[in-house]
């Protein structure tokens, strides 16, 4: 089941997701909504409302892992399977660390929402280079393994991200626009 907005904002009231939370998962579901309704345009088979849903609860997660430390992509993987959105579960699941990319593949609303999140700085859009300066920052820890693997990740997103714009009429820096 794909749930519309309304009952996305319940979930997200339903698992106590904190404001801040909440205003960074609007900002991206407003990113991959533009993306999604654009990759439509150009006759790509997108699920505008999967993506956008996806996008809302893509974080949550996020509030109970604060406090068990536990990864926030899998319990909301958890969240989604429990609640019946068998069709958002993988995509939350997969919305930090995207697993079989294909550069050629089919377009997914995995990656959209995968690179909308990266672009999402708090409440703010942002350029992938920042938000890998602030991710390295808040969560490398000065951890070398660690550091490697989200600057790998991102490496990954600028892949998606020349995936997506190459079908799209718009580049990756008029999205900040979308801040006004």
């Amino acid at each position: 089941m794909v749930p519309s907005i309304r009952e996305c904002f319940y979930l997200m009231d339903k698992y106590r997701m904190l404001e801040n939370i909440k205003a960074h998962s609007i900002v991206v579901a407003r990113v991959t909504r533009l993306i999604a309704h654009a990759l439509r345009e150009a006759e790509i088979d997108i699920s505008v409302k999967l993506a956008t849903a996806a996008a809302l609860l893509h974080d949550i997660g996020k509030t109970s892992s604060l406090k068990s430390r536990q990864d926030h992509s899998e319990i909301g993987r958890q969240i989604c399977l429990k609640n019946h959105l068998d069709e958002i579960a993988p995509i939350v699941a997969e919305h930090v660390r995207l697993k079989n990319y294909s550069m050629n593949g089919n377009y997914s609303e995995k990656e959209i929402v995968y690179y909308a999140d990266k672009r999402v700085n708090h409440d703010k859009i942002v350029g992938l280079d920042e938000r890998l300066t602030y991710i390295l920052k808040r969560y490398g820890r000065d951890q070398k393994q660690l550091c490697l693997a989200i600057q790998a990740n991102f490496s990954l997103c600028k892949q998606v991200q020349e995936k997506l714009f190459r079908e799209l009429k718009f580049s990756p820096e008029s999205l900040s626009r979308l801040n006004s």
